[in-house]
């Protein structure tokens, strides 16, 4: 935990957020946890702050407005997934309701044990088979009225062809960074196989290390559900490079038996998540070039 000044912020329309805000809000509207210390999570995340309140509870503020609409879509859905799918997912207890001091609506949360997914901290192997058991009995749950994709290319589970000009104007931008060439050709091996006409499943569409918590050597429990649609199931394949590398990446896909189109579009995702992210944070993070540049080579591999 660290005092908030210490959190990057990540988008320029932000709001100001900080432990004390979140005191005043719970002592607000939910003074039975008022007198409980706050303190913010280090890992928080793009779209939300993160504060873990007393021992049992979170509380979760979007950052900026294009972020709301989360706690309500978790208290919907978060308690009809939940009996089904092979890993804790948090449980939503609270709406917190915008104020004149913060704008948005805000979520309490039971507080979910574990630390941030590390390759290093667990059986690599039986990992990967755990996390395809997580994406297996999510995609079997039942889509009858689930959120759908948004009519937007950075909606996940959505194809990849509205996402080609973004792609190929940040790939120009870092032409001296990149191989394009090299870059190009994967992208449209990707395009090329970008027609999925399945039925939609679950996806949660955010498997990234910040979502996916270890307790005692093995996976504890997935969180974040912001991303969660009924999509193409290429969507959660992606936890193959965000997750994984290698010997367990192999096992992921072998695990999930992942077919070679629907590979071909979560690697193409991942890849344009990557490209595109560059341009946008490398003001903010000196190191977006370098460490983007290790994680394309990385997807490129396999």
């Amino acid at each position: 935990m660290t005092d908030v000044t210490d959190v990057p912020t990540m988008h320029d329309d932000e709001v100001a957020i900080d432990s004390a805000l979140v005191s005043r809000l719970l002592a607000e509207q939910f003074p039975q946890w008022a007198d409980r210390p706050v303190r913010v999570v280090d890992r928080s995340g793009t779209d939300n702050v993160t504060f873990r309140v007393g021992d049992d509870l979170a509380v979760r503020l979007p950052r900026t407005a294009r972020h709301t609409g989360q706690v309500e879509k978790d208290l919907a859905w978060l308690p009809r997934l939940a009996p089904h799918v092979s890993l804790r997912i948090p449980e939503p207890l609270e709406l917190g309701r915008p104020t004149a001091e913060y704008p948005f609506t805000w979520g309490v949360y039971r507080w979910l044990p574990g630390a941030p997914f590390d390759l290093g901290d667990v059986d690599s192997a039986e990992a990967a088979r755990e996390m395809a058991q997580f994406i297996r009995t999510l995609q079997e749950v039942d889509t009858t009225g689930a959120p759908v994709p948004d009519d937007d290319p950075f909606s996940r589970g959505t194809p990849l062809a509205p996402r080609d000009a973004m792609f190929r104007a940040a790939l120009h931008e870092l032409r001296d960074h990149f191989d394009t060439g090299l870059l190009t050709a994967a992208w449209e091996e990707a395009l090329a196989a970008d027609t999925w006409d399945g039925v939609p499943r679950w996806i949660h569409g955010d498997l990234m290390t910040g979502n996916v918590l270890v307790a005692n050597g093995k996976l504890s429990a997935v969180i974040d559900f912001g991303t969660a649609r009924a999509a193409d199931p290429a969507g959660d394949v992606m936890a193959a490079w965000f997750l994984f590398e290698g010997a367990s990446r192999k096992a992921f896909r072998e695990a999930l038996e992942v077919d070679e189109a629907t590979w071909l579009r979560a690697r193409g995702w991942v890849l344009s998540l990557r490209i595109i992210a560059i341009p946008y944070y490398r003001h903010r993070f000196p190191d977006s070039i370098p460490d983007g540049q290790a994680a394309v080579a990385d997807i490129l591999s396999s």
